[in-house]
């Protein structure tokens, strides 16, 4: 059937739909740092600086559901990395934050590149700049499929970004840059149950196993006095990682020996089976006296109060109130 003269493409809807959101101004300061759980846990990000083309195709059973994740690359800039993932955790702690303080919130953010940079802990010199481009390419690039929160039915497809831009002065200056995350991400951030709060020193860990090593012990390990474990293959799986088991299991093993993790102590054992597996606990709920104890803990996330309209400016709710 032929188009009508007012029908449109999809894509150009889509667009649409994100220029009219309302922009998110950054809010300034040290805010509290958040993390997405359902990111944390699952394979959604390389962990290499180099490029990677080869899809991650990650398939666990758990429970009833089938859990399914597809990640594809663009050719041209590859599949977005660990490093990338700052970006969505500073737009994550941002509204959080918002939400906390009660501050209409957006998928859709501008921020100074300075402010930016020094919050996820980069320098904050020019080369910097082109690093910020790079992987806001990368980002919207990246081509998510998964079944997470479709009850193991059809997929559910996304960008972790759905456009950006990061316009400079006449002298190369940069302006800021701006960006909408995905919908998926956005309404996940949202979701109390889905969120959690990390450590800001996260941002020092360099090793790419390291960092995402972190976000999975942090969000299966808790404070849990008896602390958590998986084997090496579990984890290998879990990472979607290019890399041979044997080569990935060597990495770990390092991880474990530089014990970097903030907020938690790794160790390695043998499973009855006689299989590689590791240990990890909260530094908190370590004895007094264990090489690994702390007592730093990290905040309990904070549960946002009840709002009609959250995401609504107070104008906007009042021009819908009165039919403007």
């Amino acid at each position: 059937m032929p188009k009508g003269p007012d029908a449109a493409p999809q894509h150009g809807a889509a667009l649409q739909a994100v220029n009219q959101l309302d922009l998110f101004t950054a809010l300034p300061g040290d805010l509290p740092t958040h993390d997405q759980q359902e990111m944390m846990e699952r394979p959604f990000f390389s962990l290499s600086k180099g490029k990677r083309i080869e899809p991650i195709d990650y398939h666990v059973r758990n429970g009833t559901t089938d859990v399914r994740v597809r990640v594809t690359a663009n050719a041209d800039t590859g599949m977005a990395t660990i490093w990338d993932a700052d970006i969505l955790i500073w737009a994550a702690s941002q509204v959080r934050e918002a939400m906390i303080r009660g501050v209409p919130t957006s998928r859709k953010f501008r921020v100074s590149l300075y402010e930016l940079l020094r919050w996820i802990g980069r320098p904050t010199g020019g080369s910097e700049y082109a690093r910020v481009v790079e992987a806001l390419r990368r980002l919207k690039g990246t081509v998510i499929e998964t079944t997470i929160r479709q009850n193991g039915t059809r997929p559910q497809g996304f960008g972790w970004i759905e456009e950006w831009s990061a316009p400079t002065d006449e002298n190369g200056k940069s302006l800021g840059i701006e960006f909408t995350i995905a919908d998926w991400l956005y309404q996940g951030v949202r979701d109390d149950k889905l969120v959690l709060s990390i450590d800001r020193d996260y941002f020092a860990l360099t090793g790419g196993i390291e960092r995402w090593l972190y976000r999975v012990v942090r969000k299966h390990g808790g404070h849990q006095g008896g602390g958590w474990g998986f084997t090496m293959s579990q984890l290998h799986h879990k990472s979607g990682s290019t890399r041979r088991l044997a080569d990935f299991a060597k990495d770990v093993r390092k991880v474990v020996e530089r014990q970097r993790l903030p907020g938690y102590w790794l160790e390695l054992y043998r499973t009855e089976g006689d299989e590689e597996a590791l240990h990890f606990s909260a530094r908190a709920v370590l004895p007094v006296g264990h090489p690994g104890h702390s007592l730093k803990r990290l905040p309990r996330v904070k549960v946002a109060p009840k709002r009609d309209n959250n995401s609504t400016p107070p104008s906007k709710r009042a021009a819908k109130a009165t039919g403007a």
